[in-house]
């Protein structure tokens, strides 16, 4: 169990893999695209 191991969290950093130990981590999303500018509604 350690770095040579593929279904420990230590092993899949050392091979640079992800999986079950050690899912992707999703982006979050910017301020930019969550506020849309264009879709404000213009004062009179």
């Amino acid at each position: 169990m350690g770095k040579g191991d593929k279904k420990t969290k230590r092993g899949k950093i050392n091979r640079g893999t992800f999986g079950v130990r050690r899912p992707r981590v999703k982006k979050k999303l910017s301020v930019e695209t969550k506020i849309d500018i264009s879709t404000k509604v213009n004062p009179k």
